[in-house]
């Protein structure tokens, strides 16, 4: 370091105006400061860049005038420290401007004196800094978020050789970083993969520098798992140099978990086979198949004849082995692409890809029929068997099942061992329907239907977050009907469109009313597959909401069912993408009952997934219904849903669900759905309940004449 007394030499032939030139003219920030610390005289650059002028803050310490609340304290106090003792010093420190915008600088400070023949004080040159300190906190963010994320990360260069890993990549595939530098990734292959598809894979990062996709590796030790993969090529500013940065996780525990789910959802425990929720999937795609193909499809309904006697006679566990082999027989009986489902007790539905001949249902009845030992004895078995054939009779999977059974019921008429066609010309079930819809369009009219709601419950405090609008009709006849005894009718028919329309509309207008009675409630309410797929439905929305100004549609949630069988899951997501994009909550319903659940939970945009009823009623006593319950929270809270519970009877379901982390509950436990005018009386008591239950938040869940 030069010599104070150099640096205040002037070189020869410069004089001293000269000399102020460049003082003014030079990007660094000078400070001339007097003996006791205080600011003698500063240039314009470093007016410019603080926003202090020389005349504001001539006789001021820099620290009153550049210091703020992030500048380090410690800095400042060694500089202090310096100043007094007179020494000449280098500091980085953080100061702000006169507008409080903060920067780095890197300061200079030397003392001068009677020995250079001047006044004593100091001489302080400042240069910006700023920019290279931001760098250096990107890159130590950047290297903190290499070396402490839970995601395997694995940088390669152009050749594809790898030139470093993060500790995740090293927990996850069990190799070393010192193991895998300079090799292929490749290393890790599984062998499950085609070469075509690594070549798929490469071509589209050739293309839009970047792929994603599950692929199966193998670790260090030889075991298989599969990841989530994101591979992205970074391009450096030479020309054709450029990096990949490949980024993954391991997704076995979850795809084992969704393989668990859909067995347990699609599959029936006792015999294997598929339940009655995949054999309608498999109708629907079979019939479509049917369409295109001009082909035909049957479906049997065999229901065994008199089986009662035989647990009664043999015992449960004889039944159970009965049933197991009347299910490998009737698997090995049938062709490749047809189909056996077990959808309850003695009950098996057949899906066969042809119109079989009255040969082949024949076979059937003797496969069941043949002598099997079942506890050291001999037991001969009969089945009924009802038969209809698709497209003769064009009903949807549910329909077909229902004929079939209908079918079966005709067979077991003619005595045992017999089968029966359905005859759609003779369908009763089509005629009631037809009269039904006509009485609930009158019903329409005639403003018979009405709104109960039913509370939702946070369960960790028991605050009360909302309803769930449910409809009923108030029949002149037959009284007050549940929507089982009219929704089914309407299901897939012209007035699905305008009976959700009067829901919605219904529902909105309570919430007003609530509102103006000073009683704030978030709304629910359920929107079927085909009012949602409406060609019109988000735009009757939007136009319902601009015409309702002091409507806040935060507070309305739209309750999609999960069972609904949405085909166009594209479609669907835009549709709720523009609901939620109107300010609307969207709740997938019945979670778990449907086929594609996992598809939906993906993606579909949804903030709260509810748990259907069916598992949460019976799992304090069924082990299967619990883990079903246990897998769907655990999935919601891995993709950060809330999780709203139904079927809620007693403070067990609560509590056990609060404990498998549950966040919402519904059901008859909390209260029963009850009328619009009942419910500011009804919330009233439940918050005076709470009130004096602080000791157990969940007490409120079974309260009172409001539960059970």
């Amino acid at each position: 370091m030069p010599k104070s007394t150099d640096l205040l030499k002037s070189p020869e032939g410069i004089d001293a105006k000269r000399l102020t030139l460049v003082a003014a003219a030079t990007p660094n920030l000078l400070l001339i400061l007097d003996a006791a610390g205080c600011i003698d005289w500063v240039n314009p650059s470093f007016e410019e860049h603080t926003g202090h002028l020389l005349a504001d803050i001539r006789g001021k310490q820099p620290k009153d005038v550049l210091y703020g609340p992030d500048t380090d304290p410690d800095t400042a106090a060694r500089i202090n420290r310096k100043l007094h003792l007179g020494d000449v010093f280098e500091e980085d420190i953080l100061h702000y401007t006169r507008s409080g915008t903060p920067y780095w600088v890197h300061t200079f400070c030397m003392p001068v004196g009677e020995k250079q023949g001047v006044a004593p004080g100091y001489i302080v040159i400042q240069n910006n800094i700023s920019d290279r300190k931001h760098s250096e906190r990107g890159l130590r963010i950047a290297a903190s978020v290499f070396d402490k994320s839970h995601e395997a990360i694995l940088i390669t260069d152009r050749n594809n050789r790898i030139l470093d890993v993060n500790p995740a990549f090293s927990r996850i595939t069990g190799y070393a970083r010192e193991e895998v530098l300079g090799l292929n990734p490749a290393i890790l292959s599984s062998g499950r993969h085609s070469p075509g598809y690594y070549r798929s894979m490469y071509q589209s990062i050739e293309k839009t520098d970047h792929w994603r996709g599950e692929i199966w590796n193998r670790r260090k030790n030889g075991e298989e798992y599969v990841e989530l993969l994101s591979i992205s090529r970074v391009h450096l500013e030479e020309p054709g140099q450029y990096y990949h940065v490949a980024a993954f996780s391991d997704i076995t525990a979850l795809k084992n978990h969704a393989r668990e789910l859909d067995r347990a959802a699609n599959y029936d425990d006792l015999t294997g086979l598929p339940n009655r929720q995949l054999l309608e999937d498999r109708l629907r795609t079979a019939s479509q198949h049917a369409d295109r193909q001009q082909r035909a499809i049957s479906v049997c309904y065999l229901d065994i004849d008199g089986f009662k006697t035989i647990n009664e006679r043999l015992g449960h566990a004889a039944g159970d082995q009965a049933l197991r082999t009347v299910a490998e027989r009737l698997t090995r009986t049938l062709r490749s692409g047809d189909t056996v489902a077990r959808i309850g007790g003695d009950e098996f539905i057949l899906m066969l890809q042809s119109d079989a001949s009255e040969h082949v249902y024949q076979r059937i009845l003797s496969t069941v029929s043949e002598v099997m030992e079942i506890g050291g004895k001999d037991v001969t078995l009969t089945a009924s068997l009802g038969i209809t054939r698709y497209p003769d009779d064009n009903a949807d999977p549910e329909g077909l099942i229902r004929h079939a059974d209908q079918a079966m019921y005709s067979a077991k008429e003619k005595g045992r061992n017999q089968f029966h066609f359905f005859d759609p010309g003779l369908d009763e079930h089509r005629r009631q329907r037809r009269n039904q819809l006509t009485e609930i369009t009158r019903a329409l009219e005639n403003d018979e239907f009405k709104l109960y709601f039913q509370p939702q419950i946070q369960v960790d405090n028991g605050a009360i977050v909302g309803v769930e609008a449910l409809i009923r009709w108030q029949h002149p006849d037959h009284g007050l009907l549940n929507p089982a005894q009219f929704l089914p009718a309407v299901d897939n028919s012209h007035l699905e469109v305008p009976l959700g329309q009067w829901v919605l509309k219904e529902a909105i207008h309570q919430m007003n009313a609530w509102q103006a009675e000073g009683l704030s409630l978030a709304v629910s309410i359920n929107i079927s597959a085909r009012h949602l797929m409406d060609r019109s439905f988000v735009d009757y929305l939007e136009s319902y909401l601009h015409s309702h100004r002091e409507l806040n549609p935060s507070r309305v949630t739209l309750e999609v069912l999960e069972s609904a069988a949405l085909e166009d899951t594209n479609r669907a997501s835009n549709v709720l993408n523009r609901c939620r994009s109107l300010g609307l909550q969207i709740a997938l319903d019945d979670f778990g009952t449907g086929f594609s659940s996992l598809t939906y939970l993906r993606t579909l945009p949804v903030d709260v997934i509810k748990i259907d009823q069916s598992f949460v009623l019976n799992m304090l006593d069924d082990a299967n219904d619990r883990a079903i319950v246990e897998s769907v929270i655990f999935l919601a809270q891995r993709f950060a849903h809330p999780v709203l519970a139904e079927g809620v009877e007693t403070m067990e379901h609560a509590r056990l669900l609060r404990d498998m982390g549950c966040n919402l509950v519904q059901g008859y436990g909390i209260a029963r759905p009850m009328p619009a005018t009942d419910l500011p009386a009804w919330v009233q008591r439940w918050e005076t309940r709470r009130e004096n239950r602080e000791d157990d938040l969940l007490s409120p869940v079974v309260a009172g004449g409001e539960g059970i």
